[in-house]
C-alpha cells in the first residue's frame, strides 16, 4: 500500500510538472509569435495592453485563493464541510466583483492610453481587454478546489489547456492586426475559465453535501488573511506590471517592446519553479496545520539547494549566448534587447533560487511577510525604472529590475533565519504577527 501510495504521489508531481512546463512552452511561444508578427514598436503596444491587464487585475482582485487552500486544508482536517461551502460561496462573490472593478479601470484608461503612450492604436486594444479581469477572475477559484482534493496534476492540466488556448489567440489574431490579438485573447480566456470551473465544480461535488454555515469565529481571521494576501499581491502587481507601464510613459513603445523580449528569461524561470511551488504550497500547507514544522523547513531547503545547482550551470550559458537567442527567438529588429535579458537572466536566476517565498508565506498562516518583502522590493524598483528607463530604457528597466530582487533576497534570508529560531509552540494554528519576525 505504501509503495501504491508514493507511486501515485510521484505520478501526479509528474504530471503537474509536465503540464506546468509545457503551458510555459506555450506561453513563451506566444511572444515569440508576437515579436514576429509585430513590429517592435506594436510589440511595445501589446506589452502595455497585457502590463495594464494584469496590473488593474492583480491590484483590485482579492487574493482570496490563498485563504481558500490554507483554511480549505484546516476545514477539511476538521470536517467542518458546512464552513468549507461557505468559504467557497463567498471567494467566488469577492472575485467576480474584483474583476469587474478591473475592467471599470481598464475602460477609464483606455481614453486617455494616447497622452500616456503616444500612440492612438491603444484605445480599442485597451477597451477590448477590459473584459478579461472578469473572464479570468473565477479561473482559481476552480483550480484551488482540484487542489484541495490534492489533484494538483490537473490544475497543471488546467493551465496548459489555457495556454494553449491563448497560443492559438495570438496566432491566430497577429494575423489581422493588435485589437483583433486581444480580442481573440479574451474568447481563448472565457473558454478556459469554463473549463477549469467544470472541473473544479466536479471536484467539489465529492465533499459531504451538507448546508453551508457561517464561517464563525474564523471570520477575522480570514479576513486579515485575505487583506494581507492582496495588499502583498497588489504589492507584487506594481512590481511586476506597473514597470512596463512606467517605461512606456518615460521611454517608447519600441523601448517597451525591448524589455518584454528581455522578460522571457524571468518568466521561464518562474514558470521552471512553478510545479515546486505547486507541490510546496499543497503540501507545506497541510503540514503546518498538522504541526510538522520540520518538515516545512526541509522542503524549503531542498528546494533551495537544488535551485541554486541548477542556476549555476544555466547561467553562465545563458549570458553568453543572448545575441544568437534574441536573433533566433525573436528575430534581428529586436537584438536590442540584449543587454537589458542579460540583466533579467541574473534576477531571474535568484528569484528561481528564492522561488519558495511564493508558497511559503501562505503555507505558514503569514501573507503579510509578502508585504514587507515585495513592499522594500517594490520602494527600490519603481524609482529606478523611471530614472534608468529614461536615460537607457529597457536596459535601464532591466537594471532596476536585478537591484529590487537583490533587495528582495536580503529581506527574506532576514525573515526565513528568524522564522526557524522561533519555538516550534508558535508553529501550525494560529498566524504569528509579522513583529515577531521583523528586526
Amino acid at each position: 500500500m505504501f509503495v501504491l501510495m508514493r507511486s501515485r504521489l510521484f505520478w501526479r508531481r509528474s504530471a503537474a510538472a509536465a503540464g506546468i512546463y509545457a503551458s510555459v512552452v506555450l506561453g513563451f511561444f506566444g511572444t515569440v509569435i508576437a515579436a514576429h508578427a509585430f513590429t517592435t514598436r506594436v510589440l511595445g503596444l501589446y506589452a502595455i495592453v497585457i502590463a495594464a491587464t494584469g496590473f488593474f487585475q492583480t491590484l483590485l482582485d482579492l487574493t482570496i485563493e490563498e485563504a481558500l487552500v490554507k483554511y480549505g486544508f484546516r476545514f477539511q482536517e476538521r470536517d467542518d464541510w458546512g464552513r468549507l461551502r461557505r468559504l467557497f460561496s463567498r471567494a467566488l462573490q469577492l472575485k467576480l466583483a474584483g474583476g469587474v472593478l478591473a475592467g471599470v479601470c481598464l475602460l477609464a484608461l483606455a481614453p486617455a492610453a494616447h497622452a500616456l503612450f503616444g500612440d492612438d492604436r491603444l484605445l480599442k486594444p485597451m477597451l477590448i481587454a477590459s473584459v478579461l479581469p472578469l473572464a479570468q477572475a473565477p479561473e482559481n477559484v476552480g483550480g484551488v478546489a482540484l487542489i484541495l482534493r490534492g489533484r494538483y496534476d490537473i490544475r497543471a492540466f488546467f493551465l496548459f489547456l489555457s495556454m494553449a488556448l491563448r497560443l492559438g489567440a495570438i496566432a491566430i489574431g497577429t494575423g489581422y492586426g493588435l485589437t483583433q490579438t486581444i480580442a481573440a485573447i479574451v474568447v481563448a480566456q472565457l473558454l478556459a475559465t469554463a473549463a477549469v470551473l467544470a472541473a473544479g465544480w466536479a471536484a467539489f461535488r465529492r465533499n459531504p453535501r451538507v448546508p453551508a454555515v457561517p464561517i464563525g469565529e474564523e471570520r477575522p481571521e480570514i479576513a486579515r488573511f485575505v487583506l494581507q494576501s492582496s495588499l502583498a499581491t497588489g504589492v507584487v502587481a506594481l512590481r511586476s506590471t506597473l514597470s512596463p507601464l512606467l517605461l512606456g510613459v518615460v521611454s517608447s513603445p519600441s523601448q517597451v517592446g525591448y524589455f518584454r523580449v528581455a522578460q522571457a528569461p524571468q518568466q521561464g524561470f518562474a514558470a521552471l519553479s512553478a510545479p515546486a511551488r505547486l507541490v510546496l504550497l499543497t503540501e507545506q500547507t497541510r503540514a503546518w496545520e498538522r504541526g510538522t514544522r520540520a518538515a516545512v523547513f526541509a522542503g524549503v531547503r531542498r528546494y533551495s539547494l537544488g535551485a541554486a545547482a541548477g542556476v549555476l550551470l544555466a547561467v553562465p550559458l545563458l549570458l553568453w549566448l543572448a545575441p544568437d537567442l534574441v536573433r533566433l527567438l525573436f528575430t534581428s529588429k529586436n537584438v536590442g534587447a540584449t543587454d537589458a535579458l542579460r540583466l533579467i537572466v541574473v534576477a531571474g536566476a535568484l528569484q528561481f533560487v528564492f522561488g519558495w517565498t511564493k508558497s511559503f508565506p501562505v503555507s505558514i498562516g503569514r501573507p503579510k511577510l509578502r508585504i514587507w518583502a515585495h513592499g522594500i522590493e517594490t520602494l527600490v524598483l519603481i524609482p529606478l525604472v523611471v530614472v534608468l528607463g529614461a536615460a537607457w530604457g529597457a536596459t535601464g528597466a532591466a537594471g532596476a529590475v536585478l537591484a529590487s530582487t537583490v533587495a528582495f533576497i536580503v529581506v527574506w534570508t532576514v525573515l526565513f533565519l528568524r522564522i526557524r529560531r522561533e519555538p516550534a509552540s508558535q508553529g501550525a494554528a494560529a498566524p504569528q504577527p509579522v513583529e515577531a519576525v521583523l528586526p
